[in-house]
């Protein structure tokens, strides 16, 4: 049985590639840079963003974007550009944790990337048993060692873990943690063909959709019957 379903938060949970393209080119324009191109944007995506800034905007000053994009950021939240999940995927988590599941955030963003997330009134905050990010985890995704935190602090096998995230990054790290992993495809930035498939169980097209994918490795699970 599946105990534990674990969140990937960009284009999964919500979906933030195309704000986040804005909002990276945005702080760019302030720093009097051109802007990226959105193919590079692409693909880069799902890459730790101060990894991938240097390739976005070669030559790029980090700690000055870093600064900046900070208080964007914090402007975007505010103004609900930027992480509104939606509804049904609320329900979705709520649906896991009424059926006695353990729900989990892992994701690549840092501390101040998640800060919000982290707040008592947020509404991820009776659903979310741990949140997992840069700022306490010592690896990132692809490395299957980014799980190494949220397994030792529970009593949950790998196997009894599945992982839905959007990148075939997510999927190698999922795979070598020894974890099922489903591919969540909403965004429309990546298909089936982009994966590995040795590493995914199944893709969904839309977050909720999650529920039923859970279900299905349930049953699977299942030994069958001697007859």
């Amino acid at each position: 049985m599946i105990r534990a379903v674990i969140v990937d938060v960009d284009d999964t949970l919500c979906l933030t590639q195309a704000a986040s393209f804005a909002l990276e080119n945005e702080v760019l324009a302030e720093m009097g840079r051109p802007p990226m191109q959105r193919e590079v944007h692409l693909s880069t995506w799902g890459e730790p963003l101060l990894d991938a800034m240097p390739r976005r905007s070669p030559g790029l000053d980090l700690a000055q974007f870093s600064a900046l994009y900070q208080t964007a950021l914090e402007g975007y939240i505010a103004d609900g550009r930027l992480d509104l999940i939606p509804p049904e995927n609320l329900r979705a988590l709520d649906e896991f944790v009424m059926t006695g599941r353990s729900v989990f955030l892992l994701t690549s963003r840092t501390e101040d990337e998640v800060r919000h997330m982290l707040e008592p009134d947020h509404v991820l905050t009776e659903r979310v048993s741990g949140i997992y990010h840069a700022g306490n985890t010592r690896f990132r995704k692809p490395d299957p060692r980014a799980f190494d935190e949220l397994l030792a602090a529970t009593d949950i096998p790998p196997g009894q873990c599945v992982y839905v995230g959007d990148s075939p990054g997510d999927a190698l790290a999922a795979g070598g943690a020894g974890m099922h992993f489903v591919g969540c495809l909403q965004s429309g930035v990546r298909s089936p063909a982009d994966f590995d498939s040795r590493y995914v169980d199944a893709f969904i097209d839309a977050f909720p959709d999650i529920v039923d994918a859970v279900k299905q490795l349930d049953q699977h699970s299942l030994p069958t019957s001697a007859g």
